[in-house]
This record gives C-alpha cells, sequence and structure tokens, in this order.
C-alpha cells in the first residue's frame, strides 16, 4: 500500500538548514493502522505530509496505492489527494455554520453524484461512526468526540484508499473502526498504541525501527 524509498526532507529555519527526515525507508501493507511516534521534531508529521501528497521529499521516493507521487504535477497531486486520501486533523475543521451531515458532504460535492446521493453517502458514513441520530446537529451542539467522529466520517465518505490522522485528540476505537482502511496517524498519546497494528518511531529524523522492505 505504502513504500518509502530512502527519503529525505530538509527546510530552512532562518538561516538553519533542518534535517526533517534522513533517509527513511519503510513499507505499510494495506489495512494496517500505524501510528507514528517520536518526541518533537523527529520527523512525524513531515513524514505524514508526504505520504498524504501534501509535501514532496527532497530526495526518494514516496509510492502510495501503486501511485509514484513525484510523477504527479501539482494539479495531478490535488487530483490524487481527493480521490485516495482522507484526513484527519487535529482540530477537526469542521464549519461551524453546516450541520454534520453538510460538514461530511463537502467532499463530495467535487464529485458526480447528485444531491440525494451525497447526503445518502453522508449519513452511512455518519452511521458508521455511531452519529446516525445526530446527523442535522451543528459543531457546537456536539462534544468534541462527536465532533472528532464526524472529522473521521468527512474523512472516509469518498472512500479513500488512505486515511491520515495528525495528533487525533480522542475516539481512536471509531478511527479504528474506520471502514477497514489503511490508516497512519501521528500521536504522542502512548494510549493510542493499543489501538494500532504497529509502531513506527522515529528520533531527529531517522527511522528508529519499524517494517522495511
Amino acid at each position: 500500500m505504502i513504500d518509502v524509498r530512502d527519503v529525505s526532507k530538509r527546510y530552512h529555519r532562518g538561516v538553519d538548514l533542518v534535517h526533517a527526515l534522513e533517509r527513511v525507508s519503510l513499507h505499510i501493507p494495506r489495512g494496517r493502522f500505524v501510528a507514528l511516534m517520536g518526541p518533537s521534531g523527529s520527523g512525524k508529521s513531515t513524514l505524514l505530509n508526504l505520504l498524504a501528497g501534501l509535501d514532496r521529499p527532497d530526495e526518494g521516493e514516496v509510492v502510495v496505492a501503486g501511485q509514484a507521487l513525484s510523477r504527479l504535477d501539482e494539479d495531478g497531486l490535488a487530483d490524487w489527494r481527493a480521490r485516495h486520501v482522507g484526513l484527519v486533523f487535529q482540530f477537526f475543521n469542521l464549519l461551524p455554520v453546516l450541520s454534520a451531515v453538510e460538514n461530511v458532504e463537502l467532499p463530495l460535492l467535487l464529485s458526480a453524484l447528485s444531491r440525494s446521493e451525497r447526503r445518502e453517502r453522508a449519513t452511512i458514513a455518519l452511521t458508521a461512526v455511531g452519529l446516525g441520530g445526530r446527523l442535522h446537529h451543528r459543531p457546537a451542539q456536539m462534544s468534541g468526540g462527536e465532533q472528532q467522529r464526524t472529522a473521521i466520517a468527512r474523512a472516509v465518505v469518498t472512500d479513500p484508499d488512505l486515511l491520515v490522522a495528525d495528533e487525533p485528540t480522542g475516539d481512536l476505537d471509531a478511527l479504528n473502526r474506520a471502514f477497514q482502511k489503511t490508516i497512519v496517524m501521528v500521536t504522542h498519546d502512548p494510549r493510542g498504541e493499543r489501538f494500532v497494528d504497529e509502531v513506527i518511531r522515529l528520533d531527529k529524523g531517522v527511522l528508529v525501527n519499524g517494517t522495511r522492505p
């Protein structure tokens, strides 16, 4: 599902050159739930962004679902992300003026689905995360856990190959049940280890452990 091959990423912080990742290689099979863990500055979020096609490596290759991401231009990469990646952010990014089902429908607006088909898919996704009774509640009317589950439903409603989560703040069980997807999660929370199939640890941009090709 995911092959990372000798990937390095560097960026400038003021006059300093930061080595965010140094020759990282790993393999994640389809359907696995994997946590990226390590201290702050270890390269976890950088690696997550590369897997999601949100950034590009300086060296090496990232292949996801058979697609070498470096072979796509910016428009192609954006289209690939829309079709293959679901994103769950730490702060949910729900629109406060929309109901739960309307928030979940948002990624489908670019599809060829009819309005009724979009609503049906969003309803199914929310029901699958236990929010079938909260379809028309706005974010302010929901608990933090319910908002997170809404964000998970929105991430999976397009039926992506890969689900990436950046520091999810709770309800990891709902993430774990998310439609048998390949999931890569960045977390500092050691309690998250009990939900995942594998922990990949990084330190100072270097892989400490993990499944290699």
